[in-house]
């Protein structure tokens, strides 16, 4: 009996210590909240099973080296040490002054310095052959590559990239004296085809047109935008810089001159067009109402960059970071250059430039 009256305690010992702990489980699950099944899950505690802070599509840092995902200039990763030459087109001249000193400050590591080329005149082209000749690791240009210059790197074994980083518009400027309500791309070409040679003809006054330009091999390159296969007129004349065109256009009452809205539409000298894809439906490249020479510099006449960014204006083009994909540090640099102007901080220091952003 008394063996019996033992094994009978032991049960009944056994059977309080189970419900202990079992109402111990129940209120540890139902009142902390807690999902043991998570915790006694042998993948939740793995090095290998990444938690949201690891998980690159939740990592605020994840791919930081893209420019949709760096905020800043701090932000970006891959960027090469070392210095680096670049050089390219005068519409990136802006850029230049306000955005690189930016970049420089802030990745110190990361050293650029701009070179004009050895003979002729700088510009996109220019910028462009001196990529391909190596003597800088990238290029700034205000036109896509050409046909030829990618043939070029062809026989090189290179092959071009081009990254567009900004928003332009093309103005066409005339002489502030000359009365005209606007110009259609028509009339635009018709003027730098030799077709069109009086102002009378475009709604203008009796004066013979003289329409200047920047050599392509300069790197304006918007003439052949314009006439596409056309060649130009024998009355157009070149001039060897913007600078140079605008004292010109200044010095002359008929004519007339194209360059980036942003080197055209503060000056004080000349009167910015406003351009149409039809007659009658002009739009400003400048915000109205148009300040007049007489004002200028007290005031300047600024961009019309929602109808730049909006499609509205009918002369616009992309800035480029042309780099040369040789997989060395050229190309690495390009494509960081590249990708600090994709930045926020980029896009919004370009816009400080006189651009119009892109993103």
């Amino acid at each position: 009996m008394a063996q019996k009256n033992d094994t009978t305690a032991l049960l009944l010992a056994f059977l309080v210590t189970a419900g202990l702990i079992g109402g111990g489980f129940w209120w540890f699950t139902q009142r902390s909240g807690s999902d043991l099944s998570k915790v006694l899950s042998p993948a939740a505690n793995s090095p290998s099973s990444p938690s949201n802070g690891d998980n690159p599509a939740a990592s605020p840092t994840a791919n930081s080296n893209a420019p949709a995902t760096a905020e800043d200039f701090a932000g970006v990763q891959n960027i090469p040490s070392g210095l680096f030459s670049y050089g390219g087109s005068t519409t990136w001249a802006p850029v230049r002054l306000i955005v690189d000193p930016v970049i420089q400050s802030s990745r110190p590591e990361f050293r650029l310095r701009y070179v004009d080329p050895i003979s002729g005149t700088p510009g996109s082209g220019a910028g462009i052959k001196m990529l391909l000749q190596d003597e800088i690791a990238f290029a700034q240009s205000s036109r896509p590559v050409s046909d030829q210059e990618n043939q070029a790197a062809a026989q090189r074994g290179l092959k071009l990239k081009q990254i567009p980083v900004a928003i332009d518009g093309i103005a066409i400027a005339v002489n502030p004296s000359l009365d005209l309500p606007g110009l259609t791309i028509e009339q635009i070409k018709g003027i730098y085809g030799g077709t069109i040679t009086n102002w009378n003809q475009v709604g203008g006054p009796n004066l013979a047109i003289q329409p200047l330009e920047r050599p392509s091999a300069a790197g304006a390159g918007t003439i052949e935008v314009l006439l596409g296969d056309r060649k130009p007129g024998a009355n157009v004349q070149d001039v060897p810089t913007t600078t140079a065109g605008l004292r010109k256009l200044a010095a002359t009452p008929g004519g007339v001159y194209f360059s980036t809205a942003t080197e055209l539409v503060p000056q004080c000298t000349v009167k910015p067009v406003p351009i149409g894809r039809q007659a009658g439906q002009f739009v400003p490249p400048y915000q109205e109402p148009l300040v007049a020479s007489s004002s200028c510099p007290a005031q300047r006449n600024k961009l019309n960059a929602d109808a730049f960014r909006s499609g509205q204006y009918p002369l616009t083009r992309n800035l480029f970071v042309v780099v040369k994909q040789n997989g060395g540090a050229e190309q690495q640099a390009g494509e960081a250059y590249a990708n600090f102007l994709l930045t926020p901080q980029g896009q919004s220091l370009i816009e400080k430039a006189g651009f119009v952003s892109i993103r």
